[in-house]
């Protein structure tokens, strides 16, 4: 789950992280009146979005007076604002977060995450601040420093200070950065975080660190643990058929691709796109649902499948372990009888109850395409959709 950067500046003081001071505003009228209760002579007026390089495409504006605040707001405002992380469909933008102006001497990046290689959180600094962590990690990775943390210990200040040390700290931003990192992490943990990211970290002239921006994404599995958390959920931000893929359950990520996905089992959803990406193909979505999948379940993952107007084929492949393949089938006939279906769609379901759910289908009048094996049936979609 994803919360804007506002949302996640607010969670970040609770643990002592400096932020500038700042008001969310979702009309021109509203962003005048929060920069007058900021005051000062110049503010920022951001686009809130729930991706990165809002700058580059024209979503971070300087605003130097009142009257320019409101023309500002009035042009981001309902804009379509495309970033190399929105795709070129870009994100209509529908609230903005006024900020005040800070007199930056230095912008850094610092961010925590999880370190899969190694199975520990790592915290990692870097001072190139402003420019995508992606970029830098492949031309000048040795410009990242990281600090691997211990589960059994948590953050400990010395690698707080070899950070801070790192990026050339001195004096009071020596010791500002120190504490930033230690509440950062400390937010990053308690909050259940898959990502904390500051970019940019800013040093002002007079050594105070802040956090410029601030990403935070939270691990849907803790969610539970953190029931306040759902209320920053922007539904508007996330796909349509993902939010109805999560009211259903269902672990869903659209794709680019026209061979649409229905596989029971992560690892399974995986192979499954590798090989339809070798037979010639492109996946339209990661669909697992899952190992014990009711019959309505399956059916609700065939109706977002078939909402998407890329999909020309559909791969049900399923491994009947712990859900049953008369289920599965059940629930796929049930869901074509209630979503028009004019594509192929091929099937191959092995396992549990398997020659009930070939005999589900034969008997269902619908024209499916079964396969036998893995490697069939990828073929087939695929050899479907160039017919």
């Amino acid at each position: 789950m994803k919360v804007h950067e506002y949302q996640a500046k607010e969670i970040l003081k609770r643990f002592d992280v400096l932020v500038p001071r700042g008001k969310v505003a979702f009309t021109p009228d509203e962003a005048i009146l929060a920069a007058k209760e900021l005051g000062g002579s110049v503010w920022v007026v951001k686009a809130q979005i729930h991706a990165g390089g809002r700058g580059k495409g024209g979503g971070v504006k300087l605003a130097r007076s009142l009257d320019e605040v409101g023309a500002l707001a009035q042009q981001i405002l309902g804009m379509r604002l495309v970033t190399h992380q929105t795709g070129p469909e870009g994100r209509i933008v529908k609230r903005l977060l006024i900020e005040q102006g800070i007199s930056i001497a230095r912008e850094l990046y610092v961010g925590v995450t999880l370190d899969r290689a190694t199975s520990r959180n790592a915290v990692m600094a870097s001072t190139e601040g402003g420019v995508e962590i992606e970029k830098v990690a492949s031309e000048a990775p040795e410009k990242i420093l990281k600090e691997f943390i211990e589960r059994s210990i948590g953050f400990q200040s010395f690698q707080a200070r070899a950070l801070a040390f790192g990026l050339g700290l001195e004096g009071n931003a020596f010791k500002n950065a120190v504490k930033f990192l230690d509440g950062l992490y400390r937010a990053y943990e308690a909050m259940d975080c898959s990502l904390a990211e500051i970019n940019p970290l800013v040093v002002t002239t007079d050594g105070d660190v802040l956090a410029l921006d601030a990403k935070m994404n939270f691990d849907d599995n803790a969610l539970y643990r953190h029931p306040e958390l759902h209320q920053l959920r922007d539904l508007d931000e996330e796909d349509p058929l993902e939010v109805e893929a999560s009211a259903s359950n269902l672990n869903y990520i659209k794709l680019d691709g026209n061979v649409g996905c229905m596989v029971n089992g992560a690892g399974l959803a995986m192979a499954t796109m590798d090989i339809i990406k070798l037979a010639g193909g492109q996946p339209a979505n990661f669909l697992d649902v899952g190992g014990g999948a009711s019959a309505e379940t399956v059916a609700a993952g065939f109706r977002i499948i078939l909402a998407d107007p890329n999909v020309k084929a559909v791969l049900i492949n399923i491994f009947g372990g712990i859900v049953r393949c008369d289920r599965v089938a059940t629930g796929v006939v049930e869901a074509t009888g209630k979503v028009k279906v004019n594509i192929p769609v091929v099937v191959r379901l092995a396992g549990t109850n398997a020659d009930l759910a070939a005999g589900i289908l034969k008997n269902s009048g619908l024209n499916f395409l079964v396969a036998g094996s893995f490697k069939e049936a990828a073929e087939k979609v695929t050899q479907a959709i160039r017919n």
